[in-house]
């Protein structure tokens, strides 16, 4: 092994039609802590935390290295790694507090850290951590829903990558009815396969559609897209309902929900990583994801497959995501190209 290693990584905040928006590096490959693992990166997916963080946070000149899904190999472990061998395959979604995944060799703490799923390769599995974990703490954190649970949940946006995984995750994991929204045919064809009871579009009328198979309302919504619809949140949920959203729009107003007594709560997937980093509930998640993936339950959400990991198919797989209409996930495999 060489002392150094390709990246991925941008100096300066730029439209992603730039050739400089991203550009290919090389950097000290990172020596891990207690309680790291040393991956060898074998494909990575593109989220919308990606494009916001690039487009958002300007490192004024110094590399900055983005990506946070991963799956690959460990090629070394910290002295306290007590989860995982040199060998293992894993995947992963890291932390926003440290240095990204668009790199050969990445750091990664063993406790948010997951056996990759056997029967997916690198690529798919590549497409689940970030939107399986998200998705899961919506579900089972927020709304502390289980497996005797009942009622109705909304998925605002559910061909997205979190949607896709709510949906699964809703179907396999608890008694819920799934209500998907999508717009084009093929994200509704999508969100159909993927389990949904009910798929309803959310341009236009969002509360008459909803209302066309959920006349009562509904008990739950997962909201990527809350800016502008509290006012129809708060008309379709039942009194005691709970929203959980993902996204952050300015001047949120949430006094409207205090008429039905209804509850919002937000969902960060790196807040573990970033204030409890002893908590292994991450990693318990992919390991219980894997073992769905692996007996057929859940299904990776590869829409869009890239190869191979370099500043090129980076900035391509950066432009799908902020268009705005993918259908599930985007995902760069085949390894770092020589």
């Amino acid at each position: 092994m060489t002392d150094n290693m390709r990246a991925i990584g941008y100096r300066k905040s730029l439209p992603i039609t730039d050739p400089d928006s991203l550009v290919d590096a090389e950097l000290p490959i990172p020596t891990p802590g207690p309680h790291d693992l040393l991956v060898r990166v074998e494909a990575v997916s593109v989220n919308p935390v990606d494009t916001k963080v690039r487009t958002g946070g300007d490192p004024g000149g110094e590399l900055k290295v983005l990506g946070y899904d991963a799956a690959g190999v460990v090629t070394a472990v910290g002295p306290e790694v007590t989860r995982f061998a040199v060998g293992d395959e894993v995947y992963y979604a890291g932390s926003i507090g440290r240095p990204g995944t668009n790199s050969r060799f990445h750091l990664v703490d063993e406790r948010i850290t997951g056996h990759k799923p056997s029967t997916l390769d690198f690529a798919e599995a590549a497409a689940l951590p970030l939107t399986t974990i998200t998705a899961w703490e919506a579900l089972f954190d927020r709304f502390r829903l289980d497996k005797d649970s009942t009622g109705t949940l909304l998925v605002m946006g559910a061909a997205g990558g979190v949607g896709s995984m709510i949906i699964q995750l809703a179907r396999a994991l608890t008694g819920v009815t799934v209500i998907g929204t999508a717009s084009r045919p093929e994200s509704q064809k999508w969100v159909t396969e993927l389990g949904a009871h009910h798929v309803v579009d959310h341009h236009g009328d969002l509360v008459a559609a909803v209302r066309a198979v959920a006349p009562a309302g509904v008990d739950y919504i997962f909201s990527p897209f809350s800016a502008g619809n509290v006012d129809n949140f708060v008309e379709l949920l039942r009194p005691g309902g709970e929203i959980t959203a993902i996204d952050e729009p300015e001047g949120l107003d949430l006094l409207p929900l205090k008429s039905k007594s209804l509850t919002w709560h937000w969902e960060l997937m790196f807040t573990r990583p970033l204030f409890a980093p002893e908590d292994p509930a991450q990693y318990e998640l992919l390991e219980a994801a894997a073992r769905l993936v692996d007996d057929g339950v859940l299904r990776t959400t590869v829409a869009e497959r890239l190869e191979p990991i370099n500043a090129s198919t980076l900035r391509r797989a950066h432009e799908l995501v902020e268009a705005g209409a993918m259908t599930g996930k985007v995902v760069i495999g085949g390894g770092f190209a020589d």
